[in-house]
């Protein structure tokens, strides 16, 4: 990845065109009824549609089954297919094969020991996506908590794998995650939301700028 910034949990036409404006290079589509980010099949296509030639479109599934992302393939159309669930390396794998589309598959990270899972899920997979892990608490989303990690964690870290970096970033903190990580590509959602699953357009394109401003700096 080279210097990507996606905007996740998109849900309007309004703040969709606000990331877009902004320069995101990647937007997200939320396809998952227990987040406050969800979109329906037919306002996903419409917001698909929208995005489409202008930034990657991505749909964020949670152990999905085939007949699901059948279902967000065909509406959607996206240009990548991220999954935010338990789906194990060969899950990724069977999904990148079967659907034809680039897979980033998020791994949840609170300690050391967690940058194991990385390798099993590298050669399956096109991208990874490091997010914090989510809280042991009922009702949990998988992701958007507004959590980071320790991302110091990420030094030594194969500079040869293509990751993405997500988990309680915002504008005030991506150039400093970016400089301990190394980042080329962040993701955010909550971080520029004025409530749940509501995007706030200043922010949005705040935190592109700083994510930008960030990526020149660490050249």
């Amino acid at each position: 990845m080279k210097d990507w910034v996606k905007i996740c949990g998109l849900s309007t036409p309004e703040t969709l065109e606000a990331a877009l404006d902004a320069g995101a290079d990647l937007v997200g589509f939320v396809r998952f009824p227990k987040s406050p980010r969800h979109v329906s099949l037919d306002l996903g296509r419409d917001l698909s549609r929208q995005a489409r030639g202008r930034a990657l479109r991505v749909v964020l599934l949670v152990d999905a089954d085939d007949a699901a992302i059948a279902d967000a393939v065909e509406a959607l159309d996206p240009d990548l297919l991220q999954l935010h669930g338990r789906e194990s390396p060969e899950r990724a794998a069977a999904i990148r094969s079967r659907f034809g589309r680039p897979v980033l598959k998020a791994i949840g990270i609170a300690d050391a020991s967690d940058l194991a899972a990385l390798g099993p899920y590298a050669g399956g997979v096109d991208h990874l996506l490091l997010d914090a892990k989510p809280p042991r608490t009922s009702g949990a989303l998988p992701g958007g908590n507004g959590l980071s990690f320790d991302w110091r964690l990420l030094n030594g870290l194969d500079p040869g794998l293509s990751f993405m970096l997500s988990g309680g970033l915002n504008p005030g903190n991506v150039a400093e995650a970016v400089r301990l990580t190394g980042s080329r590509a962040v993701d955010v959602s909550s971080g520029v939301e004025s409530e749940p699953g509501v995007k706030d357009p200043g922010k949005i394109e705040a935190f592109v700028k700083a994510a930008r401003a960030a990526f020149s700096a660490s050249v």
